[in-house]
């Protein structure tokens, strides 16, 4: 689900040319989805998913590789203000879902997710691409995990559930028969 947002009109100082230009007022869509970060690794060439810090234009970067609206001018984003900086920030961070896993308090995996490993997971579980990759990233991260749950085998019963379920059943079937050993 893309998000509008409305890029306030701003006078930009273009030091290459040594003056100022007018970014007029515009409402732009964007998308954070996999497609958008499979743009923004293909230009970087390094994981988008990381906790690293981004610098200033790769941050610029992927929200031009999130816009879904055609032909802007770059500098458009350098004119965004902060309510719109926040729009898009809780847009990112939003579950866009009602589904919660309840997660065990393992130790986080060292695995760098990139954009082909997510593929990787969508083909192995079988989750299509489209339209999928252009779902809201946190929705398609919580389907992954979710079909990855429910195709897990069963889990073996301990040892001592597995005990007193015998011992329910032998008791069942002592009282059904009447007998006593």
């Amino acid at each position: 689900m893309p998000i509008s947002i409305t890029i306030p009109e701003k006078d930009l100082f273009d030091p290459q040319l040594n003056r100022f230009i007018t970014i007029h007022q515009q409402t732009l869509s964007f998308e954070h989805s996999l497609l958008s970060i499979s743009k923004w690794e293909s230009k970087w060439h390094k994981a988008y998913l990381t906790k690293d810090p981004k610098t200033e234009e790769e941050t610029l970067d992927y929200l031009r590789c999130m816009c879904l609206t055609q032909n802007v001018d770059p500098l458009v984003f350098r004119a965004m203000d902060a309510k719109s900086a926040r729009a898009l920030s809780d847009y990112i961070s939003d579950p866009m879902t009602a589904t919660t896993i309840n997660r065990k308090q393992n130790r986080p995996s060292r695995e760098i997710v990139t954009n082909e490993l997510i593929y990787y997971w969508m083909v192995e579980l079988g989750i299509p691409f489209d339209p999928c990759q252009k779902w809201h990233l946190n929705r398609l991260m919580t389907l992954i995990e979710v079909t990855s749950i429910k195709k897990q085998p069963p889990k073996k019963m301990g040892k001592k559930d597995l005990m007193s379920r015998n011992a329910a059943l032998n008791a069942q079937r002592k009282a059904r028969l009447g007998t006593h050993g």
